[in-house]
């Protein structure tokens, strides 16, 4: 499969790049999601891309969203074609990394969901008892389930800069009381029904990250990707422990390669990935999306 490291469309106007994601003019109430290969650790984008990456990451939001549209509404349109807006070349340049959206208020804030207690958690646990400044008992270990699944939100940082950890008062703050509680409440069932959901196929969600948007009527939807291996730590059921950082099906592999070599996580001299992880970054995320979603 080829890589798309970045698109190049003239039919639609650019509205902006991402870290991983091209976003392109469509109309006042539509625009263009293009998903690339580009992959992002530690708040830099890696120079070398996971070819196919982009398409897997596009399927897998679209299979979460439309099995949570009862939980939240989406983004997702499914009444449009990009046949109608794209010519055949650049039909065949995307290959399945397109999806067609409602143009939406993004909310200030990335929800984020944990269930369990691994990464930056375990490391604040350690030195706090809590994660996020919310208290949890003592006896915990890493990758342990915690009591109950933990609304953490963060706040959407610049591209190159660091998302920060905000407590809910702080949530409350930007967006108000009502709105703040309504996005915890839809975080929270998003992830419990994922998580019961992907048990059932061998998959542990250990954490995730929501973003939501606003329509006109301040209607909050589900928006950017969901449920994915760039957006979630998947882990292997079948090898999951307590005490250590089980194996993932997620991007953790990467961070893990990156950990092992001198770099100062300077985003200008993120380093290139050889092929070999190159090529077992996507066999875990092509394993992760069938195991979600194909019919047992």
């Amino acid at each position: 499969m080829h890589a798309l490291y970045e698109s190049n469309l003239t039919s639609l106007p650019l509205i902006g790049k991402g870290k991983v994601r091209d976003i392109y003019d469509i109309d006042e109430q539509h625009m263009l999601i293009v998903t690339t290969d580009r992959i992002s650790a530690y708040d830099a984008i890696l120079p070398t891309p996971i070819p196919g990456k982009g398409r897997i990451l596009t399927e897998t939001a679209q299979f979460w969203m439309k099995k949570t549209e009862s939980i939240v509404p989406n983004q997702l349109v499914t009444d449009k074609s990009l046949a109608d807006y794209l010519t055949a070349d650049e039909l065949i340049q995307l290959d399945g990394r397109g999806m067609i959206v409602k143009k939406l208020k993004p909310l200030p804030v990335e929800a984020i969901v944990r269930g369990y207690l691994v990464g930056s958690g375990w490391k604040e646990y350690q030195q706090t008892q809590s994660v996020c400044g919310i208290a949890l008992p003592a006896d915990l270990q890493q990758a342990d389930k915690l009591p109950e699944p933990l609304f953490t939100p963060s706040t959407k940082a610049e591209q190159g800069d660091h998302d920060e950890n905000i407590s809910f008062e702080q949530l409350v703050k930007i967006m108000g009381e009502e709105k703040s509680q309504k996005v915890k409440e839809i975080a929270l069932k998003l992830y419990q029904f994922a998580a019961d959901f992907a048990l059932e196929r061998g998959i542990i969600i250990a954490d995730t990250k929501f973003e939501f948007g606003e329509d006109e009527n301040g209607v909050i939807h589900l928006i950017d990707e969901a449920l994915t291996p760039d957006s979630s730590r998947f882990w292997p059921a079948s090898s999951y422990a307590v005490g250590s950082n089980p194996p993932s099906f997620d991007k953790q592999y990467i961070r893990d390669y990156l950990d092992s070599l001198d770099w100062d996580r300077n985003p200008q001299t993120a380093p290139e990935l050889p092929d070999d992880v190159v090529k077992r970054t996507f066999e875990k995320y092509q394993e992760a999306q069938a195991r979600l979603t194909e019919n047992l």
